[in-house]
């Protein structure tokens, strides 16, 4: 495979809105030792990305400054230390940042083998969610068959994720959301039940639905008030589970409601983790997740797609209420594998 100099990537060009992201011609990364450069075919848009042009999310140290966290493609240089791939295999992988490119280096460890029966622009929409759910839900708050899982965001990237990766593992996931289209998308992905919170109380149709005793496991993107709403919604010896902040960075928590009924409350961010951390999530899903991955019936997300130079749009699309599912930019490349 001939590996050019140079390739279209999307940058910030100073924070703000949508507009602030525009193509420029940048170097192909090098990579190192135990790297493997990958030709992108498509690129997944997260939470992430959007904060980031923003001006609220810098990269970590040595990370790449190009949005963008997930991609699937194709091998097109493996390093010296690399074992187990190969140029030309096909490819899903976590990056670092620099995903919204025709290639990005990423660290071996956080790469994938395409799941038989996806698509590339299917596939770009798994990495950072999966790893995110898995890091949180499966391999901290120990999830197992059975449990009750209340997922808040359900018919977003990672409230989608958790709920497919709770109902394939044998749990009942409760998805909330904000509309009955949602709701819709949420059962289509493995929800056994919905909370419309816009019309129901997420705390008194939790207990409900669970025969008063409340849910074993909380899935929460929102932090703030919700905080309260969920310690109430568990059960005794329940976890908590903080993957981002959307409704509030700061809440007030009934400490004795937690100690009373023995609560774990965690919180963690995926993007600092080490690079020995996200190759361990990575196997984790690949040891234990991808027996259901390989299912051709299994759910998949539902995708909006656009050319990777059109990545304002991506990020206005996002952004919009009515918006679910994932965004996903497909590169020149990949938008002629998709023919």
């Amino acid at each position: 495979m001939t590996i050019p100099e140079r390739m279209t990537a999307i940058a910030i060009s100073a924070p703000g809105g949508p507009e602030v992201l525009a193509p420029v011609d940048h170097a192909v990364p090098r990579i190192g030792e135990s790297d493997v450069l990958i030709r992108v075919a498509a690129a997944g848009v997260n939470g992430p990305d959007l904060s980031q042009r923003r001006g609220l999310y810098d990269p970590p140290p040595g990370a790449s400054p190009l949005p963008g966290l997930e991609v699937a493609g194709e091998i097109a240089a493996v390093g010296a230390a690399v074992d187990g791939f190969a140029v030309g295999d096909e490819v899903m992988a976590l990056t670092n940042g620099g995903g919204y490119a025709e290639y990005v280096a990423v660290p071996a460890g956080q790469v994938l083998p395409l799941p038989t029966f996806w698509s590339m622009e299917e596939a770009a929409a798994l990495p950072e969610c999966w790893f995110t759910v898995t890091q949180t839900l499966l391999m901290r708050a120990g999830l197992v068959s059975g449990m009750s899982v209340l997922v808040h965001g359900a018919a977003g990237g990672v409230g989608g994720a958790a709920v497919a990766i709770s109902a394939a593992l044998g749990a009942r996931p409760i998805a909330v959301v904000s509309s009955p289209s949602k709701a819709a998308y949420a059962r289509a992905l493995g929800a056994a039940e919905t909370i419309e919170r816009t019309r129901e109380d997420i705390v008194e149709r939790a207990l409900a639905l669970t025969s008063g005793r409340g849910v074993d496991r909380v899935v929460d993107l929102l932090g703030g008030p919700m905080a309260q709403k969920n310690i109430a919604a568990c059960a005794r010896g329940g976890h908590i589970v903080q993957v981002s902040t959307l409704a509030g960075g700061t809440a007030e928590v009934p400490l004795r409601q937690m100690m009373a009924k023995d609560l774990t409350l965690s919180a963690s961010t995926l993007r600092p983790q080490t690079a020995a951390t996200k190759a361990a999530i990575a196997r984790h899903i690949h040891q234990q997740l991808f027996v259901h991955l390989e299912k051709r019936d299994f759910p998949r997300p539902r995708l909006t797609v656009f050319p990777l130079e059109q990545a304002p749009a991506a990020h206005r699309a996002m952004e919009a209420p009515d918006h679910y599912g994932k965004v996903v930019l497909l590169t020149a490349w990949g938008r002629r594998e998709e023919i």
